[in-house]
């Protein structure tokens, strides 16, 4: 067990360490940021301040080279010279660019070349330069955009319990629900609660979130309320003051009941859609076991059915099933994007969309790696639980 722990360690760190380089290399690729917002900006009034560009470029890190650009986000190193017993080194080593335009560099020792940049950027030139602790050391930097100079990380723990609670319920109801849903559908195959089963989980998982979501606005909450029933809030995560619905009466601002009102339309519609995977996957898992020796076998002993199913049947088809459950702990704090901005729920997957929007690429990369580390060790204690569900699987 140990000799596994380590050696999958290490191929976490390492592919981890290729995510981060690659989410870092494609956003500052990706169309759009601040330089081009800021131009575009300029561009209608017809003069370009370049001050506020070099301005934007130092903020963002943007003049110096990819390469110690990353360093800096991931060990929160280089912030200057190389200093060895007080003696400053590589202070005069160009590390980017701040203004770009051929000129002609003139050396110490005399010969003269052109040169694609302006004003250089040297490792000297980064004393004083804020600069985060590295990501390796939990310091996932300042937004830039959505709450400007405000810890990234104070940003993550307004909207993670949200997420947590929005996601938790879902989750837990999916599996709740699903996982029985998919053993009874197996064992009374053909049988018309499978097929009425069988056809919910298709039209469910084949109708996107999306149009889910609104639907449910549209109906629950703008439909049911134009007609003075009894209707669901289209969004937020509890109303801003207090709120007169038919048969509910009063609900108090920020009440435990407002939590749960509002909590009702995305819970749904993130069950269902989630409702109908678990189910279909338990449901060809547990047939394939089914028609087994062994299970035929015990039933030939004349086992009771209900014996069979849950000692011999259930358990060796959940080895398939444990496989899911690696997604459930990034799923957990990634939160459902396209369900969040459709109810405005304050949670991650709005928070990561707006990062987005807005460039604010330390919140991004923060979300990124996050998501990855929590999937990397999802896959690990998928791995682990497998010797629980079948004992014949040994880690080595």
């Amino acid at each position: 067990m140990a000799a596994f722990l380590a050696r999958r360690i290490i191929q976490m760190a390492f592919v981890a360490l290729l995510v981060a380089f690659a989410t870092f290399f494609l956003l500052y690729l990706a169309p759009g940021g601040p330089i081009q917002q800021l131009k575009a900006e300029q561009n209608t009034t017809r003069r370009l301040n370049t001050d506020a560009v070099q301005l934007v470029m130092k903020r963002y890190d943007l003049d110096i080279d990819i390469l110690p650009r990353f360093t800096r986000w991931l060990i929160g190193q280089p912030r200057g010279p190389l200093t060895i017993g007080g003696q400053e080194y590589f202070g005069a080593t160009k590390i980017g660019c701040l203004e770009e335009g051929q000129v002609e560099m003139q050396y110490p020792d005399g010969h003269v070349e052109l040169s694609n940049c302006k004003t250089p950027v040297y490792l000297n030139d980064l004393k004083g330069r804020a600069a985060s602790n590295g990501i390796l050391a939990l310091d996932f930097g300042l937004s830039q955009q959505i709450l400007r100079d405000r810890p990234v990380s104070d940003l993550i723990s307004s909207r993670i319990g949200n997420t947590l609670l929005l996601m938790g319920i879902s989750t837990f109801l999916a599996i709740f629900i699903g996982v029985p849903i998919g053993i009874l559908s197996a064992v009374k195959q053909y049988s018309r609660f499978d097929y009425f089963m069988t056809t919910l989980s298709f039209f469910t998982s084949g109708m996107p979130t999306l149009f889910l979501g609104l639907m449910g606005v549209i109906f629950f909450s703008l439909t049911l309320q134009n007609a003075g029933l009894p209707y669901l809030p289209p969004n937020q995560a509890e109303a801003a003051r207090d709120t007169v619905v038919p048969l509910f009466g009063n609900i108090v601002a920020g009440s435990l009941g407002d939590r749960i009102w509002h909590l009702v339309m995305p819970v749904t519609v993130l069950t269902l859609v989630n409702l109908a995977g678990w189910s279909r996957f338990v449901r060809s898992s547990m047939l394939e076991v089914l028609r087994q020796d062994y299970v035929r076998t015990a039933r030939s002993k004349g086992l009771n059915e209900r014996m069979v199913i849950l000692k011999h049947a259930l358990r060796n088809s959940l080895i398939p099933f444990v496989t899911l459950l690696a997604n459930v702990l990034p799923t957990l704090f990634a939160g459902a994007i396209i369900t969040e901005t459709i109810f405005s729920w304050p949670g991650m997957g709005k928070l990561f969309i707006g990062a987005l929007q807005a460039s604010d690429y330390p919140v991004a990369m923060a979300f990124v790696m996050i998501s990855t580390f929590l999937t990397l060790i999802g896959f690990l204690l998928t791995d682990v639980l497998y010797t629980m569900v079948d004992p014949r699987i040994r880690l080595s």
